[in-house]
């Protein structure tokens, strides 16, 4: 079987401007949108959501919600867009997923993430899948993500994307979600034994290549999170270890690329150009320079005509 690897759906961070970058990065992972309510697409502008450049395929969808009748709707809306992937987020533990009654919370309702799912995959000509969380607040994470998997399994879903921590929607904020439950990857490594008749990816805390080697013949998949957009640099890494062994993108290439794309988002869609720099902005993590790359892009962005008036000016200030 194929191992996916893949970039976690992340709100605020992986917009296309930002999955655009990443493809660059590593032709061969398996990239997420940021969560885009059921709603959103139905009563909002679908567009801006959901158009994305032919360059990031592969690329999944994912969808916020708890409305059989609405995700249905809003898998409808997505559909000519062409997504390989839809995915349902039953794992976001934020005060604004939990009040729309969708997220982390629906994993005490996996009777209404099936019916969901079935709904979802009835109008869908490309696989749905879930991300959860191992369980929530004061639960038996044991018992909770069996019954989880078991249930939500029903609707036909093949594959569930765990990330490997407890959401405590009570006392934590989002922030405090992502570190201090702890991590219990033999659970999943547990349920994808248990479950052979499916496809089960694991996230959580993965940030370098010797955890991902050691990891990913244990499971279908891994999803790396904010390693990617701290260290995006470890996307060419991940090329090269998984995919493709010769795989090469040198700096100035990729600095041009990126500024002829900033440069046509602004005269096609007037996206200003500091919003597609911003997600460089970590390119030259640990590398001498860093810094100063960093400060002209955060000084000069925000009021740069283009995009080279950004990105060549930091980057002559740490080439050699």
């Amino acid at each position: 079987m194929i191992k996916t690897l893949s970039v976690a759906p992340m709100m605020d961070w992986t917009d296309r401007h930002c999955r655009y970058f990443h493809r660059l990065l590593a032709p061969s992972v398996l990239l997420y949108t940021e969560m885009v309510t059921a709603n959103a697409l139905i009563h909002g502008d679908a567009e801006r959501h959901l158009r994305y450049d032919e360059s990031e395929y592969p690329v999944a969808l994912q969808l916020g919600g708890s409305d059989p009748a609405a995700l249905a709707k809003a898998v409808q809306i997505a559909a000519p867009y062409s997504y390989d992937e839809i995915n349902l987020n039953c794992g976001c533990p934020s005060d604004r997923v939990q009040s729309g009654a969708f997220g982390a919370c629906l994993m005490s309702s996996p009777e209404t993430v099936r019916d969901c799912v079935k709904a979802m995959r009835d109008v869908s000509n490309v696989p749905v899948t879930v991300k959860c969380r191992i369980g929530i607040d004061d639960a038996d994470e044991q018992s909770m993500l069996r019954d989880f998997i078991d249930i939500v399994g029903q609707s036909g879903c093949k594959t569930f994307i765990i990330h490997a921590r407890k959401a405590w929607l009570q006392g934590l904020s989002p922030k405090e979600n992502r570190d201090i439950p702890p991590l219990n990857y033999d659970l999943v490594h547990n349920i994808a034994t248990e479950n052979p008749n499916l496809s089960i990816h694991l996230n959580g805390g993965i940030t370098t290549l010797e955890q991902m080697r050691t990891l990913l013949p244990n499971f279908d998949g891994l999803m790396i999170g904010r390693a990617a957009y701290h260290t995006p640099r470890l996307l060419i890494d991940i090329e090269r270890a998984f995919f493709n062994p010769d795989w090469v993108i040198d700096d100035e290439t990729l600095i041009n690329t990126m500024a002829a794309y900033a440069n046509q988002q602004q005269e096609r869609h007037g996206t200003p150009i500091k919003t597609v720099t911003k997600h460089m902005i970590n390119l030259f993590q640990g590398i001498q320079g860093a810094r100063k790359w960093r400060q002209t892009i955060s000084e000069t962005a925000h009021k740069a005509l283009s995009a080279e008036d950004v990105l060549i000016p930091a980057y002559q200030s740490i080439s050699p």
